[in-house]
């Protein structure tokens, strides 16, 4: 007896992947640290007014305008122009959910490469290990609840660059997977309890 032919399977969609940068005048945005920080305060809001960030950065509305519209110059901020009631003041959110990177192959084979590279890599390190001390000074406002959920961790392995890779791969799917769940109970409304979480995790090469 003739078989009916087995229907289409679905074929998996493409993960979304953070952009790229391979031009280097884009990356010298960030070599200021104050746009790292302002960029950083408006992926986690989601939208803000340049005077709600100057607020949490302690500096002139004025400049912290200025710092935007240079990021959006290229590209990492745009306006949020539905957030708008009366047109007097600018609301900003982040061009893309899934963020920026770069190799530092691709940008790194001049001096002046090298030195940008290595200032935005620092930055990015210093605004990370500063977050995380805040959260260890304020621990006592935090309660046990969070405090024995946070976590910091270490793991030392033996890995091919390619191994490396992987790893990095699969640790940007889970914090993908983890967000949309996120925003999926947000949208639902099931946003009590939820906070703001930051999770640095750190792979790299080294020799005892």
């Amino acid at each position: 007896m003739p078989q009916a032919p087995e229907p289409p399977q679905p074929q998996p969609q493409p993960q979304p992947q953070p952009e790229r940068i391979t031009d280097l005048s884009r990356l010298k945005a960030f070599t200021n640290p104050l746009r790292m920080q302002l960029y950083r305060l408006l992926y986690a809001a989601g939208t803000a007014t340049a005077s709600q960030l100057a607020e949490q950065v302690d500096q002139a509305p004025s400049l912290v305008s200025y710092h935007l519209r240079k990021l959006a110059e290229h590209g990492f901020v745009t306006e949020a122009a539905t957030q708008s009631t009366d047109g007097r003041e600018r609301w900003w959110q982040v061009s893309s959910e899934e963020g920026w990177g770069f190799r530092e192959s691709d940008l790194a084979g001049t001096p002046e490469g090298a030195a940008v590279v290595g200032t935005v890599t620092r930055s990015l390190v210093d605004t990370r290990v500063a977050q995380y001390r805040t959260y260890l000074d304020q621990t006592s406002a935090w309660g046990s609840e969070w405090t024995d959920a946070a976590f910091s961790t270490e793991w030392l392995l033996d890995l091919t660059p390619a191994e490396l890779a992987e790893l990095s791969d699969e640790l940007q799917e889970l914090g993908r997977r983890w967000r949309e769940r996120g925003k999926a109970a947000r949208a639902a409304g099931a946003a009590e309890g939820r906070e703001h979480v930051a999770v640095h995790v750190y792979g790299f090469p080294f020799r005892p």
